[in-house]
């Protein structure tokens, strides 16, 4: 419904990831050189974006579904979940267009990961599923009475998009760690939940950064993963099955009022 009577469709939906995915592997990858110290750059970046416009897209809509749909809500009851819930699954259907492009690109480049780390990515796609719904319940509610909510959105996900592993890899963060000799630094980016999500999805997706690579002659080592990544994953996808469940109490407790307020 979202692309009815538009010329070129869904097609929309790839237009802004790719545009960016061009705009840093130019701007980042090629003139700040880091597709030199990251292999297969572009897989690298097209696998971040892919996992974070899925999040993101679930947040932004959300948060936006309650006010976006307020002639339906005056006009007949329903539960009210269903408007940021509906926005999750528009969120996926464009996700699963993202994803099929990144599996042909990955194929096409003879880099397909067969091996058991395949099964990181459904378990990153939940994660940031899981976190994206409890955002969008809480502030869909919450937006309905300060509508600076939606704007404020905006701002805290393009800070979380550059505190996420999406343009430059975990070895930066690594790297920068010891440089400042901030032991915690790696720990305290790591409860950013779509830094971990983001981690498993290029884990399962992106073999290039498992293997071993001879750069001059030298025998660079596969690309760092944070430790115990596993047990990371379970306690991040947890704790956001806790928070959406404390969201849709708050939703609950709000939505007696949305048809007055809107």
């Amino acid at each position: 419904a979202r692309y009815k009577d538009i010329s070129v469709g869904f097609l929309w939906s790839l237009i802004a990831p790719l545009t960016m995915l061009l705009s840093y592997f130019v701007a980042i990858g090629q003139f700040l050189g880091a597709a030199r110290a990251i292999p297969d750059f572009a897989i690298f970046v097209y696998a971040g974006l892919t996992l974070w416009a899925l999040y993101s897209e679930i947040v932004v809509t959300g948060t936006q579904s309650i006010l976006a749909n307020a002639g339906l809500i005056k006009k007949v009851y329903l539960p009210r979940e269903i408007f940021p819930l509906a926005a999750t699954g528009s969120a996926f259907v464009n996700f699963g267009v993202q994803f099929l492009i990144l599996v042909a690109a990955v194929v096409a480049l003879g880099q397909f990961p067969l091996s058991w780390n395949l099964l990181y990515i459904p378990v990153a796609v939940a994660i940031a599923a899981v976190y994206g719904i409890a955002l969008a319940l809480l502030l869909s509610a919450v937006n309905v009475y300060l509508r600076d909510i939606q704007y404020l959105v905006e701002v805290g996900l393009l800070v979380f998009f550059w505190a996420s592993p999406i343009v430059y890899s975990w070895s930066f963060v690594v790297e920068a760690g010891e440089r400042s000799d901030l032991p915690w630094l790696e720990s305290a980016y790591l409860i950013n939940p779509m830094s971990t999500a983001i981690l498993a999805f290029q884990r399962g997706i992106w073999a290039a950064g498992s293997q071993e690579r001879v750069i001059g002659g030298d025998v660079v080592p596969p690309q760092p993963w944070p430790a115990d990544l596993d047990l990371r994953l379970l306690i991040t996808f947890l704790v956001g099955l806790v928070l959406v469940v404390i969201a849709q109490r708050v939703f609950s407790r709000l939505q007696g009022n949305f048809a007055q307020e809107i």
